[in-house]
């Protein structure tokens, strides 16, 4: 039944959830949350593994930012084989979320240098002799 696919492609975003479920058909359904832009919620698509290879590193990656090599495969007659159309063929790592890296604040940013303060003259020396005039 998975030697043909209506569908190819990749998606990135954060691995949020990855996990075994079913009562008599394990399967391993994870969840990939993508981030259009900072401060929107994202888009959460859900997806099925079949292959252990694959398991294994989405076991080590989650709360990272992946790329998902996945296939689509559409009619399937069971859930036995996963419980989304979506199965993913390949991860590739491709660091933290955006949100976990440190922040360093553009040099554009930064604070202006501050003005200049206008100087006092120098107290005057003491004479050669070593001791000040008394007053």
């Amino acid at each position: 039944m998975l030697w043909w696919s209506y569908s190819e492609g990749d998606r990135a975003g954060v691995l949020q959830k990855f996990s075994t479920r079913g009562w008599i058909c394990k399967t391993h359904e994870g969840e990939l949350a993508m981030y259009v832009v900072g401060g929107v919620a994202p888009q959460i698509w859900s997806f099925s593994v079949r292959d252990e290879a694959v398991v294994q590193q989405l076991n080590a990656a989650v709360g990272k930012q992946v790329r998902l090599h996945y296939t689509e495969h559409r009619g399937l007659p069971t859930d036995c084989f996963g419980e989304t159309d979506y199965f993913i063929r390949g991860v590739e790592v491709i660091g933290d979320p955006p949100f976990m890296r440190p922040q360093v604040a553009p040099e554009a940013y930064a604070p202006a240098p501050s003005a200049p303060q206008p100087s006092t003259p120098p107290a005057a020396a003491p004479p050669a002799g070593g001791t000040a005039p008394s007053q």
